[in-house]
């Protein structure tokens, strides 16, 4: 945390608000043990996240809400799994791409340093890592969702553009991407929140909330249900939340 007070900065105005009440020194023990889990899960997605899918159940210490998933992705229409960055979201995208043979397009921003993308997202037989550099990066998942397939996206960070809404978090308006919603509803696939955070031990905790079914105009109403899941998963596990940007920023207010 001290080697890098650009994210640092963000990552305290996060928790304060999060932790609002809370003792100034129980927020900095938070911001620290913050970054101390950030390389816990850093060295897991070097080494961990390279296994194959069907040994990593090994390191499942808890899964909830399964049967939501499989519910929802025998109607045949896919699923749009939402994630946040928190916890470790790609062991979460591996492991649920070998629930029925299925494949899952995990979608995520380019990183700053393209070099660094050979060594993060490594692609498998039923995984493929979707890099969205462009308007019409993601134009395939359409298709994928309608094959059946999942498509695993995050929710808490907006993109600073018309396709951002505001929603309550924490208390104030915060903005958030709505193209995900709109995604399953042209689709007709469900929404499913889910998370996959670190239990006590080193082992993880898999938590699957049930299907949204987004519907014409609905799509701010489902954007306010998964956000507040959001704020329910962020406060069972504050010191897992890696956002290194202000949440509610002043350029996100304008969505």
């Amino acid at each position: 945390a001290r080697a890098v007070p650009p994210e640092r900065r963000p990552v305290l105005a996060n928790l304060s608000r999060v932790l609002a009440g809370a003792a100034p020194d129980r927020i900095e023990a938070a911001v620290a043990q913050t970054f101390a889990n950030f390389g816990a899960f850093f060295a897991d997605l070097l080494t961990l996240n390279r296994r194959p899918g069907a040994d990593l159940r090994a390191y499942v210490a808890r899964a909830d809400g399964e049967h939501h998933l499989d519910a929802a992705l025998a109607v045949g229409r896919g699923v749009v799994l939402l994630t946040a960055h928190l916890g470790n979201w790609e062991f979460a995208g591996r492991l649920l791409s070998t629930r029925g043979g299925r494949t899952a397009h995990v979608v995520l921003s380019a990183e700053q340093d393209q070099a660094l993308e050979q060594y993060l997202r490594l692609d498998g037989p039923q995984l493929r890592f979707v890099t969205r550099r462009h308007a019409t990066s993601t134009l395939g998942l359409l298709a994928a969702l309608r094959r059946g397939e999942l498509v695993a996206m995050q929710a808490d960070r907006p993109t600073g553009g018309r396709g951002d809404a505001l929603a309550p978090f924490f208390g104030e308006p915060a903005a958030f991407p709505l193209g995900p919603f709109v995604l399953a509803r042209a689709a007709g696939a469900a929404v499913i929140p889910a998370c996959c955070a670190m239990a006590p031990g080193g082992r993880y905790r898999l938590e699957i909330d049930p299907a949204i079914w987004v519907k014409p105009g609905e799509e701010q109403a489902a954007l306010g249900s998964v956000v507040a899941t959001l704020e329910r998963v962020i406060r069972a596990y504050p010191t897992q939340w890696f956002n290194f940007f202000g949440a509610w920023s002043p350029v996100h207010g304008r969505a």
